[in-house]
């Protein structure tokens, strides 16, 4: 996705730590432990467990500067949201938007970026802060994953998980993570062969089917429409961006949702978009921004985001959801505060009308 500033092409980028398991076709499956317990109360008599549930922190477009350009200090950058980032979740989610690789060839050439074409990468070892800001799982279906082809998408994928993440994303893949005992299914979209492609419904819809016989919780994120300061509204239609066709979000969000998603979750626009519910289900059809070093436009409502918490039962059913509105300070970095929850709230209507979410004044998420 890309911002272009001079001009008027948008520069894109801009997501308790769970066991994490990889289901791919054709990518083999790896594992670790589950890194949360199930609770228990005793008495003298009985024994009983109580209704489990899961809590699911997520963000949007997250890029911690763009080599060379990086944070003076990239371990304390998210400080200022942890809290709010990692609070009582057990999964931490967020979209990589770009790379964390060495590898210097890239997709804009041997002349390298300009303002017509950028090509995001970090340094492999950033994977570690992503970790320490509490980040569990990273997705890589975007249009930024394969900057640096093959090499660099392959060593997002080792850094990733080198730094102790899942990681989602990739063709036919489903990542397993396990949390309070739970198994939780994460598959992630974006309109690109080198992705989980979103385009191709029947095999995106058959994934998801696949990923409801592995987990009862199965979240589904996708990368999707179109970009920049005019792109706040879901407009129900296929969407493009600079003549490439960007899927249709609504359309795809309730096709995962009737394939078996518990809950859709998006970035992409670079904006923030409303909330939807559907068959009992939230759909969040973009959170935005979220950590973008230099690398992105924070002008108006570029400038605003948020986090979101959604817990749900063990079954996947929706149980309670709130936003964190944040805002960008200094070159992109992200603070608590800011306008996005009335904005938010307002889109929601507008575009959704009854089947809108109900977002209170302290960001509070309820079905209609």
């Amino acid at each position: 996705m890309t911002l272009l500033a001079a001009s008027a092409v948008l520069l894109a980028a801009c997501a308790s730590h769970p066991a994490a398991e990889h289901h791919t076709e054709p990518h083999p499956t790896t594992s670790a432990p589950d890194s949360s317990s199930t609770s228990s109360t005793s008495s003298t008599t009985t024994t009983t467990t109580p209704p489990v549930s899961v809590t699911i922190s997520a963000v949007g477009d997250t890029m911690l500067g763009n080599t060379p350009y990086l944070p003076p200090d990239p371990a304390t950058y998210l400080d200022p949201v942890k809290s709010e980032l990692v609070g009582g979740a057990q999964i931490v989610f967020g979209n990589l938007e770009g790379t964390l690789t060495t590898a210097t060839a890239s997709k804009c050439g041997s002349g390298g970026p300009s303002s017509e074409c950028f090509a995001f990468k970090d340094p492999p070892d950033y994977g570690q802060y992503y970790r320490d800001a509490g980040f569990t799982i990273l997705n890589d279906a975007n249009n930024h994953s394969y900057d640096f082809g093959p090499a660099g998408q392959a060593q997002t994928v080792e850094s990733i998980h080198a730094a102790g993440m899942a990681q989602t994303g990739l063709p036919g893949e489903i990542t397993l993570v396990h949390a309070n005992g739970v198994p939780e299914a994460f598959l992630a979209f974006a309109p690109y062969t080198y992705d989980a492609n979103l385009l191709d419904l029947p095999a995106a819809q058959a994934l998801i089917r696949q990923a409801r016989t592995e987990a009862k919780i199965v979240v589904v994120y996708m990368h999707v429409g179109a970009e920049g300061s005019d792109a706040d509204h879901v407009t129900g239609q296929e969407e493009y961006f600079l003549g490439e066709d960007r899927g249709n979000p609504e359309a795809f969000a309730h096709m995962a949702i009737d394939a078996g998603a518990s809950l859709v979750i998006a970035s992409g626009p670079h904006v923030d978009r409303g909330m939807q519910f559907y068959k009992g289900h939230l759909i969040v059809y973009s959170m935005g921004d979220f950590a973008c070093y230099g690398d992105f436009s924070t002008a108006g409502d570029l400038g605003m985001s948020f986090i979101v918490h959604v817990t749900l039962s063990s079954t996947g059913a929706f149980q309670r959801a709130q936003m964190y509105p944040i805002q960008f300070v200094d070159a992109g970095q992200p603070v608590p505060g800011g306008g996005a929850v009335p904005f938010v709230a307002q889109l929601s209507q507008e575009d959704f009308g009854d089947t809108a979410a109900k977002i209170s004044p302290d960001g509070v998420i309820s079905a209609p």
